[in-house]
This record gives structure tokens, sequence and C-alpha cells, in this order.
């Protein structure tokens, strides 16, 4: 989960930005479940906080997700801002991560006999 501020002027307040994260056994990259701005976004980290689930806010990153639609896996320019963040909620939930993907798994093998 992530959350920032979105720029305004000094005359009203700055308007949240929030996007959750869900990491599904099996796959390969997380996926984007809930984006909002606003009213949204209050309501996207009320259920966060709610639920005990981990909130970090970063700027950079929640712009870049914010743009990617629903259930749909975040882009590859932010695989490293969310590895950091996955791995801390693990480390923070006392839980070791899924095994990495690994490419040799999927590739078929070639036996060679003499």
């Amino acid at each position: 989960m992530t959350k920032r501020q979105s720029p305004s002027s000094s005359d009203q307040p700055p308007v949240p930005i929030a996007v959750a994260l869900e990491e599904q056994a099996g796959a390969s990259v997380p996926i984007i479940t809930a984006s909002g701005r606003g009213f949204v976004a209050e309501q996207i980290l009320a259920i966060a906080f709610a639920n005990g689930v981990k909130v970090r806010e970063d700027a950079d990153l929640v712009q870049v997700l914010s743009a990617v639609d629903v259930d749909s896996e975040i882009p590859t320019e932010a695989f490293a801002a969310v590895s950091e963040i996955l791995a801390y909620v693990y480390k923070a939930n006392g839980k070791v991560p899924p095994a990495p993907f690994q490419l040799k798994d999927t590739l078929p093998t070639a036996e060679a006999k003499l």
C-alpha cells in the first residue's frame, strides 16, 4: 500500500492518493487491487489500517502505480521499489517470502546420449 499527498495550492489541503497491492501465490508479479484519490484514497487507507495492512508513503511510487489500471500487474519500472516494500513487510510480519521465480525450472532440458 502506498500513499502520498498530491501537490496543491496553499489555500487547499493536499489530496491524498492511495494504491493497494497484492502479491498472489503463484503469480510472478504483484497486482494493483485498489487505487484512488481523495475520498476513495481515504477509504483505501482506512480499510488498510483497520486490517493491520502495512502502509508506506512514497510520492514517486504512488504516481507510477496510480497510472496503472486496477487488476493489472505492477509496471517493470516499479519492481525495485515494490520489492523493497515487500521485503520490509515480510520481515515485519516475521514471515519468509515465497521462493523467487526460477527461470531454469521453466526451460526444457536437453539430454545428450553417448
